[in-house]
């Protein structure tokens, strides 16, 4: 299937690198051939030092193992957890961020589904335009635009690598060498939306282009699992579903409460059975304003990974945005295909909605919606998130084509009908380490 757009979008803001917010590009250019930066590109990144965490790497590791959450008081604080909140907050320490996230406005919406709502007045204020095309989901990397590699080093907490020897190690500062393969890193957000907010950048001296491939889809699964921790989130935009980089980058928060999304009961639709006996499940999500497919199942975390990266990597061949957010630690990945820009270039999406300025991302749609003005926050209500979601979602009709387009891509094997309650054991409780004072129920 072969699927064509030739659309006229709006030009939507992008995070900036600290080094980019008053520089030309003729400017970077000039400081690049210098580089007394200290940046992330091949002039100065191979010959550097930073601290690499080396995450336990056996290939048929099982997808349940290794994290209990049965006695009630949420997971143990892992390493990975403890160091990427230490390091993040050092920067914060620093002055690097450009506002601070925590002491944003923060609340639940009253009604059946939780949504979450963030007011984050200046956040859209220190960007600029992207500078791709955003009706093709896949484009070639453009050196001459902004990309990771443009990023100071300050800006990394750490290395992020598979292990030589199969067990976990932790190097404070440990030479880079990229003989053996370009080094992967997580980076700090410099316009947060959420306490803890990094960015994973796969490979980064290979400049990938923003699109999912299967080593780096198991790099972020490998992410969300070694942190440990049902807070933490990995999320992932196409662009076309408003990814702002054309870098190949995963982002990833912390935040105590369940999200909307999670708690959606669904409706088994079909698996993959291994010769082992393993299993990768699909289901569909029910009763929630966009559809989508969630991935799970006893399975090895290379199998599960395989099944969602053959879906996503159909999805962009054909040119269908999407948005992916790997929750519960790696157990629970959903699969968002969308079509919100396509509908805002055909002029389909009201003005009340657009008026909000509310690009709707893989956290927006997992009902964590970052709102721009104290107008829309202060209104904000069950209907309008549902209505902006809802222009979000493919028509039923093209979901389903898309269902059984993806199910053979990936090689499902047969279909079920076996509808599931509300996720509970993928809902996070409350972590001692996030802030107490940021959020306000109502």
């Amino acid at each position: 299937m072969s699927i064509e757009r030739m659309l006229t979008i709006k030009r939507v803001p992008t995070v900036l690198s600290n080094y980019q917010e008053n520089a030309s590009s003729e400017d970077l250019e000039s400081k690049a051939r210098g580089c007394d930066r200290n940046c992330l590109g091949k002039c100065c990144f191979p010959v550097s030092k930073l601290p690499i965490y080396a995450f336990k790497n056996v290939e048929h590791e099982m997808v349940e193992n290794g994290i209990d959450l049965s006695c009630g008081r949420g997971p143990p604080m892992s390493f990975l957890n403890n160091l990427l909140l230490g390091q993040w907050e050092e920067r914060m320490s620093r002055g690097l961020f450009r506002y601070d996230v925590t002491t944003c406005e923060t609340k639940v919406i009253p009604g059946k589904y939780g949504f979450i709502a963030q007011l984050n007045e200046g956040r859209h204020l220190k960007k600029r335009a992207t500078e791709f095309r955003i009706d093709q989901v896949l484009q070639p990397f453009d050196d001459n635009k902004f990309n990771f590699t443009k990023v100071g080093q300050e800006e990394v907490l750490f290395r992020f690598e598979p292990s030589k020897n199969n067990e976990m190690h932790y190097f404070p500062s440990s030479a880079v060498d990229d003989s053996s393969g370009a080094p992967n890193v997580v980076a700090i957000n410099v316009s947060p939306i959420e306490y803890g907010h990094v960015l994973l950048i796969p490979r980064v001296l290979d400049c990938f282009p923003q699109r999912i491939d299967h080593e780096s889809f198991l790099l972020a699964l490998h992410l969300a699992r070694e942190t440990a921790d049902p807070a933490f989130r990995v999320g992932y935009n196409s662009l076309g579903a408003f990814a702002t980089i054309n870098h190949l980058h995963f982002q990833a928060y912390y935040l105590s409460l369940p999200l909307p999304i999670e708690k959606a009961p669904t409706c088994r639709l079909m698996a993959i059975k291994e010769p082992s006996d393993t299993r990768v499940s699909v289901s569909k999500l029910l009763d929630y304003p966009v559809s989508g497919l969630v991935f799970e199942g006893e399975c090895t975390l290379h199998n599960l990974s395989d099944a969602v990266a053959n879906s996503c990597v159909f999805l962009q061949n054909n040119n269908i945005p999407f948005n992916v957010l790997i929750a519960d630690c790696g157990r629970r990945i959903f699969l968002l295909p969308q079509c919100y820009a396509e509908k805002q270039a055909l002029g389909e999406v009201g003005q009340e909605l657009l008026d909000t300025q509310v690009n709707p991302a893989v956290w927006e749609i997992s009902g964590h919606i970052v709102l721009k003005r104290r107008k829309d926050y202060d209104e904000a209500s069950e209907q309008y998130a549902w209505s902006l979601l809802s222009e979000v979602s493919q028509s039923e009709k093209r979901f389903q084509e898309l269902t059984q387009f993806i199910a053979e891509a990936a090689g499902f094997l047969h279909v079920e009908n076996d509808v599931t309650a509300n996720h509970e054991s993928g809902v996070p409780r409350a972590t001692s380490h996030l802030p107490k004072d940021c959020l306000v129920q109502h």
